[in-house]
């Protein structure tokens, strides 16, 4: 799916959001590893990356080309500062109304909106590949990602006591929410 915005942030820089493309794979897998090891809220930790730049390059080049998917990437003078992700929750005909995303931002860039922009991004991408639902899973702990997503109009439906494990051993609650796009 091809996307292409420019926001003014709050302290007047410029934002591009657009989709990822095979040529963004190494500054992709950069920040997915460097985002990763900066908060536990994500779903993977950077040493569970296996990917190599190529292959995320490749990655990024076919889902560019899925009407149903998007890849997104935010751009903050030249550099790959966040990402953002809209994919099916599965094949079946019974769920095909159904996509999930995922948002992570360098942590030095928090606070400026991105979350928003980025936010904003997914549920254009998803109404435009047709889903009427986008749901989306956040740690409990993470009260602003929270605010923001009931902000934008998702709600909670459900949470999951055990829905993370941490390296440590420690769970760590997640909030269920969706959201009606039609």
């Amino acid at each position: 799916m091809k996307y292409y915005k420019e926001i003014q942030l709050k302290d007047g820089r410029t934002l591009i959001l657009r989709n990822a493309d095979g040529s963004d794979g190494e500054r992709v897998l950069n920040n997915f590893i460097e985002t990763h090891g900066e908060s536990d809220n994500l779903l993977t930790y950077p040493e569970e990356c296996t990917l190599t730049p190529e292959k995320e390059g490749a990655y990024l080049a076919a889902k560019a080309e899925r009407e149903r998917e998007a890849e997104i990437v935010a751009i903050l003078e030249g550099k790959v500062i966040g990402t953002a992700g809209v994919d099916p929750v599965g094949r079946g005909m019974k769920i095909s109304h159904r996509a999930e995303f995922g948002v992570s931002i360098l942590k030095a860039y928090w606070g400026l909106g991105i979350g928003r922009a980025l936010s904003g991004a997914s549920i254009e991408c998803a109404k435009r590949a047709g889903y009427s639902q986008l749901e989306l899973q956040v740690v409990s702990d993470n009260l602003r990602a929270i605010a923001l997503y009931r902000d934008l109009g998702f709600n909670e439906y459900g949470r999951n006591p055990r829905g993370f494990r941490t390296k440590e051993g420690s769970w760590q609650q997640l909030v269920l929410m969706r959201m009606e796009l039609d």
